[in-house]
């Protein structure tokens, strides 16, 4: 007897699911904008400020910044199999409810290791509330057609959140301090995100009697075997070394190109201006990745971008010394500065189907965010020993690599014992 466990588009032609799916996407949009806004990018202003008034290295809060995000790494696991059991509503509501108090508890930090507890709580929280579990209520609740739609929607508008939110950080610390930003903040945060968690998001509806799923026992077990047998999958490891080798680079440049630019001979507001370019063309990857897949795979698609990003990187010496120069390798790679966050979804679920899909997801951020927090002190070290070229020359390489684990042949379906993953036989 077979039993379909893939998830089926139920009941998916009725209007009010479809213009229901829209205010999904729209609340998701808006809650991880405000929610990268307030809860990652407001740091990088407000660091020096809160050295200044603690007493501390910036160093030493920056290391809480790391912190933060190992953190949401580690909670990132858990976070998955939560949201292939139960759903976003609560986990997202209770993950706002609480990043609203951590805000409120931020600004009265005392010690460096009140900021540290603060941190830690933060990315846990944020793990909670961001991209991972904004996914995964996207790939359950839209049909394959329609997926591809919602997630760009979501990370073009959350692409412009250091846009927004890092000059309006920068005003409110200039008239109110960091300790008034941070309850501005927090009261925009909860103000806006809790309500549209706890009334937005829901789980798909249920299926029609055609497509019954078994009883909820049953349907756990299942989700547990496809993730296991999924970790068995050789894929995986190959896109989790993928990703991981790019998270690595693009967290490196993040935090260096500004350094390397002014060490280039360009005044600070010039590479300052240059690296802000990033956030702007993550978006144009994101455009290019959607409009580019309807005559090609993903994966070649996304290789070809990283490659872009590796020859870039190389060009650097070369050609960032003039400011045009500059602009044309610092848009080479931030390119492809975006474009795993949208292309990890659809080769996940395309390949393993949404019966497990955020535990599986989970596992694969973990190893990535994880990669994105150490990379850049691993890198200030090989800085301060071999310099900029050494270092750009392992950032090349590091998105050859990706480009190559991209290249790297997927079936759209694995078959394991006679077992398409999302369907039992």
């Amino acid at each position: 007897m077979t039993t379909n466990l893939t998830t089926v588009p139920a009941g998916r032609q009725v209007g009010g699911h479809h213009a229901h799916g829209r205010r999904i996407v729209a609340a998701l949009a808006i809650t991880t904008t405000i929610g990268y806004g307030t809860l990652y990018y407001a740091y990088a202003v407000l660091l020096r400020p809160i050295a200044a008034t603690l007493g501390a290295s910036a160093a030493a809060v920056t290391g809480a910044l790391t912190a933060c995000v190992l953190a949401g790494a580690l909670m990132a696991i858990p976070v998955g199999r939560w949201l292939d059991h139960h759903g976003g509503c609560a986990l997202m509501t209770i993950g706002s409810i609480a990043a609203t108090v951590l805000l409120i508890a931020w600004s009265q930090v005392q010690t460096i290791w009140q900021l540290y507890a603060v941190m830690i709580g933060i990315g846990i929280s944020g793990a909670m509330v961001l991209y991972e579990p904004a996914f995964a209520v996207i790939v359950t609740w839209f049909t394959p057609e329609r997926r591809a739609t919602a997630l760009l929607a979501v990370t073009i508008v959350a692409g412009f959140a250091s846009t927004i939110f890092m000059p309006l950080t920068g005003f409110l610390d200039a008239h109110l301090g960091w300790r008034g930003t941070l309850l501005v903040l927090a009261a925009i945060y909860g103000v806006v995100t809790v309500p549209l968690h706890a009334l937005t998001i829901r789980k798909p509806p249920s299926p029609p009697a055609a497509f019954s799923a078994p009883p909820n026992r049953q349907d756990n077990r299942q989700r547990t075997s496809v993730a296991r047998t999924a970790m068995r999958d050789a894929r995986l490891w190959i896109l989790a070394g993928t990703f991981t080798a790019h998270g690595a680079a693009t967290s490196t440049m993040t935090v260096h190109i500004v350094g390397y630019l002014a060490s280039r001979g360009h005044p600070a507001t010039f590479a300052a201006s240059i690296a802000g370019l990033l956030g702007v063309l993550s978006v144009t990857g994101r455009l290019l990745l959607t409009a580019a897949r309807r005559r090609l795979a993903v994966t070649t698609i996304v290789a070809a971008v990283f490659a872009t990003q590796a020859l870039a990187v190389l060009a650097m010496p070369a050609l960032a010394g003039t400011p045009i120069g500059a602009i044309i390798t610092v848009t080479g790679f931030g390119l492809g500065f975006g474009i795993a966050s949208l292309a990890t979804p659809a080769l996940l679920a395309d390949r393993y189907g949404t019966t497990a899909y955020a535990t599986i997801a989970g596992r694969l951020a973990a190893c990535v965010t994880i990669a994105k927090a150490t990379a850049p002190l691993v890198a200030a070290t090989v800085l301060a020993s071999e310099g900029y070229d050494v270092l750009l020359g392992v950032v090349a390489s590091a998105c050859f690599l990706a480009a190559g684990g991209m290249m790297i042949k997927q079936g759209r379906r694995t078959h394991v014992r006679g077992r398409r993953f999302g369907q039992a036989v």
